[in-house]
């Protein structure tokens, strides 16, 4: 298992400094770089985040620079309900990341409370946070939490006798809505309508025509699709792709070595804070023991190789993106599994494991150890 992450001397320091003096420790921490403190932060086990973040003289100049992941794993350690001080910071790429890594289902399904509990954050996090968060997500995901809240109704114009449905509200007396479930008083909902009523009047119609109207299928397909490109953005693939690392390597990924170098997988912006390898890492692998020993920047491409290997790791297991265990147990498994199949080949060909390390693709030695655990050799 990866081992606990120990709290920072620095914020161990400062922590123990505001049970004594707030003050003294608010102007220790802000002596520190505005990088520094984003830094801290992370470095910090999720559960004592908010105690830092307390602390901070202007947050709104840190809160926006954390890792998008790391700010999701924050608020949750926080708890969604008490979040919205910290969600009120965050910029509209971090909002929509946190709901794209938190709101979704095992099966890639928007899940609807998991969503309302995010839009409950920001409910807290004042009118500013909230309509900065609705510009940001997808039409289709908002339709799609408010058509699983709510039923809208369009009075018809050519219909004098037409009567809104019991208990229906109006804000403009076009659409009526009326609770889907009865017991639901929508008070966030009609507060987000509200919202948008006032500041951005055709995204309010939108929302409510397509409510009225549109096909919820149609409407998770699309949001799957937006949501898909921007987590490749961050280093995630879809699931299709991720699943590629268990297929059963060939009898030749295992008979020869390529001739040429392994490409690296190139360099893209980490939704973590990950400033070297990963804490997770055991240092006794094989793999690893064979990355030290690289050059600077063959090093800092086998870092990307293998966040990427963690990630497709995380994604084929269906591992909860916006929980902060899964990647510690993602890059567990990734680098287990690799210094197996980089064990594997060093033997059968009598390489050295940093040669073997240098001219075989990270996915092939994870596949080969997969395989081997599986007990066998090739497909």
């Amino acid at each position: 298992m990866p081992p606990e992450i120990e709290l920072p001397a620095e914020a161990r320091r400062l922590l123990a400094l505001a049970r004594k003096d707030r003050d003294g420790a608010r102007a220790a921490l802000a002596t520190l770089a505005v990088d520094e403190q984003v830094a801290l932060v992370c470095e910090t086990p999720v559960a004592r985040r908010a105690e830092l973040l307390d602390l901070l003289r202007a947050p709104e100049q840190v809160i926006p620079r954390l890792p998008e992941a790391e700010l999701c794993f924050t608020v949750k350690a926080i708890g969604l309900a008490d979040a919205g001080w910290v969600l009120a910071h965050a910029s509209d790429e971090q909002l929509q990341s946190c709901v794209d890594l938190d709101a979704w289902g095992a099966e890639d399904t928007p899940d609807r409370e998991r969503l309302s509990a995010w839009i409950g954050a920001l409910l807290e996090g004042g009118d500013d946070a909230l309509l900065r968060a609705l510009h940001a997500l997808d039409a289709e995901l908002l339709m799609l939490w408010l058509a699983d809240r709510l039923e809208a109704h369009l009075k018809p114009n050519d219909d004098p006798g037409w009567q809104a449905p019991a208990g229906a509200r109006t804000l403009e007396g076009q659409f009526y809505v009326v609770a889907r479930r009865s017991g639901d008083d929508l008070e966030d909902a009609l507060r987000v309508l509200e919202l948008l009523f006032e500041g951005d009047y055709w995204l309010y119609f939108r929302l409510l025509q397509a409510v009225s109207w549109e096909s919820g299928p149609d409407n998770e397909e699309f949001a799957l699709r937006w949501r898909t490109g921007r987590l490749q953005d961050l280093g995630f693939a879809p699931r299709e792709e991720a699943l590629a690392i268990y297929a059963a390597p060939r009898r030749s990924e295992l008979e020869t070595l390529p001739e040429t170098p392994a490409p690296g997988a190139g360099e893209w912006h980490l939704p973590v804070w990950m400033p070297g390898l990963p804490a997770a890492a055991d240092p006794r692998l094989t793999l690893f023991q064979a990355a030290a020993q690289l050059e600077p920047a063959a090093r800092r491409a086998f870092f990307y190789a293998f966040v990427s290997l963690a990630n497709q790791v995380a994604v084929a297991d269906r591992l909860p993106l916006g929980d902060a265990e899964s990647l510690p147990k993602a890059i567990e498994k990734a680098a287990a599994t690799a210094s197996a199949g980089l064990d594997r080949l060093a033997a059968r060909h009598g390489r050295p494991p940093l040669e073997v390390l240098e001219r075989v693709p990270l996915v092939r030695l994870f596949r080969i150890g997969h395989r081997l655990a599986g007990g066998a050799e090739e497909g």
